[in-house]
């Protein structure tokens, strides 16, 4: 269900905004919560049950937020998805805010694969042209991959720009089967 990870990160990202949150430590605490979901089966259990009384729920929450000391608008977006049985979805409904927020922001991901490891000045020249083509600051990810044998392949959106020699040997024997 897309379109309910959709709908409350960006009814989230409208508070984040409109609040004037942190991004990262909004985003930071729903991941906590995430993490906090996948090591506890028992915490699972009570919030996935419809028998344990919604104020016992966001108890244990309100708990968990302040030992954790995640915000309090994060505790509210939980709550509403612990009250409305949508919990599951809450992966989702982080990776689809970090999109909103990115949008919003002006931010563009990029997953650059290169043959070797990147030195940091390498990366910094590497996101800065990145910039200058897609027009957005730049959330770079890098990835090491041998078989490029050397350059790199750089994915925006959906778009792919290959200066790999493997690339490269792949349009040379293009044109020479032709």
């Amino acid at each position: 269900m897309a379109s309910v990870a959709s709908t409350y990160a960006r009814a989230f990202a409208d508070v984040v905004f409109d609040a004037h949150l942190d991004a990262d430590r909004a985003v930071g605490g729903l991941n906590r919560i995430i993490s906090l979901l996948a090591e506890s089966a028992d915490l699972r259990r009570v919030w996935d049950n419809p028998a344990v009384p919604a104020d016992q729920k966001r108890s244990l929450l309100d708990a968990i937020v302040q030992r954790e000391e995640i915000e309090h608008n994060v505790r509210n977006l939980v709550a509403v998805l612990i009250d409305h049985q949508r919990l599951p979805f809450l992966g989702q409904i982080v990776e689809q805010l970090k999109k909103e927020l990115d949008a919003r922001m002006g931010f563009v991901e990029a997953q650059i694969t290169s043959a070797r490891e990147l030195g940091d000045a390498e990366k910094r020249s590497l996101e800065a042209q990145i910039e200058k083509v897609a027009g957005k600051k730049v959330r770079a990810q890098f990835e090491l991959d041998a078989s490029l044998l050397g350059g790199a392949v750089v994915r925006v959106g959906s778009t792919i720009y290959d200066g790999s020699v493997k690339g490269q040997l792949e349009k040379i024997r293009e044109a020479i089967s032709s």
